[in-house]
């Protein structure tokens, strides 16, 4: 008897097979599909593809917002008491999630370049609403307890968005030969119309996004006003414990024009520097005095306070991830660290003739000192023996007493008014947040005689957009970083950018109308067959002798997949199975 051997007649297709494997484990080629995608497919498509441009925009709110990742775990500081840099797992699982669902969505391209049927499989459809909820979640929480932080995203989008335009662009401009492919592939008119619309609708809009793009960089060179001065905020936190001596003395050496600190009084009558309302993050308190670590820092006096040491904890902590930059003798300064009075820090500034500004926080009711503490302060500043001319005050209470008792203090506010009212209440320095002033805010306030000083910045994109803003100084947590921007990140003139953006659209279009001619003339003949069919009828100018032998291969090579009996398939083929097998008697 002679049988026939199953024959596998096909190429192997190991790209195609990866794709489909590991998008919806359709590893064999059976079970592969060109049928359109069902609805619920297609839903899931939908969640895939808002989940992506949630999570893009969750990523880069994180990657801009690193400016104040110390701001952000302080907060978190404030509520659990422990401090931990919280943004390591938030990036982490930022940049998982991210590559995982971008890794998704180019499969879920290639499956639609390629005419295969959509069909996410379960493993991974648990994985996208995972990423979706957690990302959700996510927002929902910045949003209640750092709200104030989605405002980098316009202000960055000053530095970025002509160059994200760029990105965008050439994105959409590379969809147009999928686009392009289904249009010419499909055969029904109604998904040619919807689809063009969508698609030309993208890209017109990106045409004339630059019409809408607004930035302070994007001005004539000429027009640059100097470089903002950059005052060392709690010093050089990032390179010696904040509101230490040590601290201070190594922003001088980054150049800085000022000081700014944080004061609180001690019990008996002594301004110190002090960020938080107890000592138990930045003094070894709980090893001096172990039964007062929770205690307000006010309630200790000045002789305990210096019995604390104010800088083996950031050697221990490392809180800005910079100790090992750090030299053995820089080690041994921050280790003696203790904490510093506010008239050792005027004394220094004096010596140095650099200005200084400190938020003085007012003692609790119960404090000796809740009525005396301007006073207190005001005989600090006194004795240190600095020029008033050097010193911003900023508590609004009793500014008209200490107009009286000290006229050369130059009077800084913390609330935000217009240049106007400012200057009629006899207000020549303003101190905000970087997020609380607008462009034309600032522009305004360069023009009158209120100074502006915005906190904190600590990148060298957000000193550039402020600086073409024309903002006077900024306060900085990374002097060090700042010292090394001398002149703006970028700056373009208008009419370069309008060459940038016209010639990006010419090109963009340029290639798209390239990308659906080519794609027509190479669709033009061709139909929408799987690849069983379209090998069938490429052997139609063959002999029939051979077609015969090639649908045999074909059926054996199903049959040795399990597809079905060799019976039923060539009665489905017009065969009698029985006339095909020799018989040997």
């Amino acid at each position: 008897m002679v049988k026939h051997q199953p024959l596998q007649v096909y190429e192997r297709q190991l790209c195609l097979s990866c794709i489909t494997g590991i998008y919806g484990c359709r590893w064999k080629r059976y079970q592969r599909s060109h049928d359109d995608t069902t609805k619920w497919e297609l839903l899931w498509s939908l969640i895939l593809l808002f989940t992506f441009s949630l999570l893009l925009v969750w990523f880069y709110f994180w990657w801009e917002a690193h400016n104040d990742y110390n701001e952000f775990n302080w907060f978190l500081y404030n509520r659990s008491g422990e401090w931990s840099d919280g943004t390591v797992p938030i990036l982490a699982t930022t940049a998982a999630g991210f590559t995982y669902i971008a890794f998704l969505m180019v499969l879920a391209l290639c499956h639609i370049a390629l005419g295969q049927q959509l069909n996410l499989h379960w493993l991974h459809k648990i994985g996208v609403a995972t990423a979706l909820l957690t990302t959700i979640i996510g927002v929902i929480s910045v949003n209640q307890t750092w709200g104030q932080e989605w405002d980098v995203i316009p202000i960055s989008l000053q530095a970025t968005g002509p160059f994200l335009h760029i990105g965008a662009l050439a994105a959409v401009t590379a969809l147009s030969w999928i686009v392009a492919g289904q249009v010419a592939r499909s055969e029904k008119t109604m998904f040619q119309v919807v689809v063009m619309l969508l698609y030309l609708t993208v890209l017109l809009g990106l045409y004339v996004v630059p019409l809408y793009i607004t930035s302070p960089c994007i001005m004539d060179r000429n027009s640059l006003k100097q470089r903002p001065n950059v005052i060392g905020h709690q010093g050089a936190p990032m390179l010696a414990p904040e509101n230490t001596l040590w601290s201070f003395q190594r922003a001088l050496q980054m150049n800085v024009t000022g000081f700014e600190a944080d004061v609180t009084i001690s019990e008996d009558g002594v301004p110190f520097l002090m960020h938080d309302h107890t000592l138990q993050r930045t003094t070894d308190v709980q090893k001096v005095f172990p039964d007062r670590v929770t205690i307000d820092a006010s309630y200790f006096n000045w002789t305990d306070l210096q019995h604390l040491n104010a800088g083996q904890w950031f050697l221990k902590g490392d809180p800005f991830w910079t100790v090992h930059m750090l030299s053995p003798h820089e080690k041994d300064l921050i280790t003696n660290q203790s904490v510093c009075s506010l008239e050792q820090l005027l004394k220094l500034a004096s010596y140095h003739n650099t200005t200084v500004v400190f938020r003085l926080r007012r003692p609790p009711p119960e404090h000796p000192c809740h009525y005396s503490w301007i006073n207190d302060t005001l005989q600090a500043v006194q004795q240190s023996g600095i020029p008033q001319s050097l010193v911003m005050w900023t508590p609004n209470e009793g500014r008209a007493m200490v107009k009286q008792l000290a006229p050369g203090l130059i009077q800084t506010s913390l609330e935000k008014l217009s240049p106007k009212s400012l200057d009629q209440s006899g207000i020549s320095r303003l101190l905000l947040r970087y997020n609380q002033a607008s462009t034309q805010e600032i522009r305004d306030f360069s023009q009158s005689n209120v100074s502006l000083t915005l906190y904190t910045v600590n990148e060298p994109w957000l000193y550039s957009v402020l600086w073409c803003s024309g903002v006077s100084a900024v306060s900085s947590e990374a002097p060090q970083i700042l010292n090394k921007v001398p002149y703006p990140v970028w700056l373009m003139r208008p009419d370069e950018y309008c060459l940038m953006w016209v010639s990006a659209d010419l090109i963009s279009f340029a290639v798209v109308v390239g990308i659906f001619i080519f794609q027509k003339y190479r669709m033009s003949g061709m139909r929408s067959y799987n690849p069983e069919q379209i090998m069938l009828s490429a052997a139609v100018r063959r002999s029939s002798r051979d077609l015969n032998v090639m649908k045999e291969k074909l059926i054996f090579s199903e049959v040795g997949n399990g597809v079905g009996s060799a019976e039923e398939l060539y009665a489905d083929n017009g065969y009698d199975y029985y006339t095909n097998q020799g018989i040997n008697q």
